[in-house]
């Protein structure tokens, strides 16, 4: 499913709306590389997908946020097994944003604001000023996170997206934390919706298959790039995750 509404372009002073939309992508949908003349931000729904700004490749998932500067180049496609469904808008602005903007931004309550923007569908004279006032929400919101205090479930994410490949553990990552195992745990699932361990788990498994599919790498030498010092272990649970083993999956996908 694709939507996208036309917003008129009012000229605002503040954050000035004129794109949004939503879609429910297909397997390796794409864009770019290519720029955009405004500010673009893509809140990701469900599903997985690669984006790269600034020679830097994420991997993103459910409840985060990718950013788009105008003018900058940028690339973004849509997982090749579980693609990406994901709520976008653009704008444009005549002073410096509220606030300073990573690449990605990891913000899963924000859910509630982009769902909230679709109403915008039933309006005719007010959408872009709906929308406008919705940007401000959003942007209260990323100012009211900013915090010193410590942010355990950010931490966690980080490492887990930084040492996939090595022989990280929920344990091990606990430990690091200061944190008991089975607080910590309860902490990640409410903030994320799944365990730790699964979260895990479907990122090291999402990176394997690309690497089978999209850089044509071996077993073995993607079991160790993905954690697994066990290649025999690497394609059990290989198999538990995808319903094949790996040796199955490239072939039923032409590789």
């Amino acid at each position: 499913m694709h939507h996208i509404e036309i917003i008129t372009d009012e000229g605002y002073s503040g954050l000035n709306p004129v794109q949004f939309g939503f879609e429910d992508c297909k397997r390796s949908h794409a864009f770019g590389p290519a720029v955009r003349t405004y500010w673009l931000f893509h809140f990701v729904v469900s599903g997985f997908g690669f984006f790269e700004r600034n020679n830097q490749a994420y991997h993103i998932g459910p409840g985060e946020m990718f950013v788009i500067p105008p003018f900058e180049e940028t690339y973004y496609e849509a997982d090749s097994e579980n693609p990406w469904s994901y709520i976008w808008i653009g704008f444009t602005t005549h002073s410096p944003l509220p606030i300073v903007l990573p690449d990605t931004i990891r913000c899963p309550e924000a859910l509630k604001i982009f769902n909230n923007m679709k109403k915008c569908r039933e309006m005719d004279n007010g959408k872009s000023a709906f929308l406008s006032g919705k940007l401000w929400e959003l942007f209260s919101f990323f100012l009211e996170q900013e915090s010193p205090s410590e942010n355990y479930i950010e931490k966690a994410l980080d490492c887990i997206h930084s040492e996939y490949m090595t022989s990280l553990t929920i344990d091990g990552l606990a430990q690091r934390l200061n944190l008991d195992r089975s607080y910590f745990s309860t902490l990640f699932k409410q903030t994320m919706g799944i365990s730790p361990k699964q979260y895990l788990l479907n990122y090291r498994m999402n990176i394997a298959a690309s690497l089978i599919l999209d850089n044509k790498k071996s077993i073995s030498v993607t079991a160790a790039s993905v954690g697994y010092a066990d290649i025999f272990n690497f394609s059990k649970m290989f198999k538990r995750h995808f319903g094949m083993s790996p040796t199955r999956y490239a072939e039923a996908h032409g590789k």
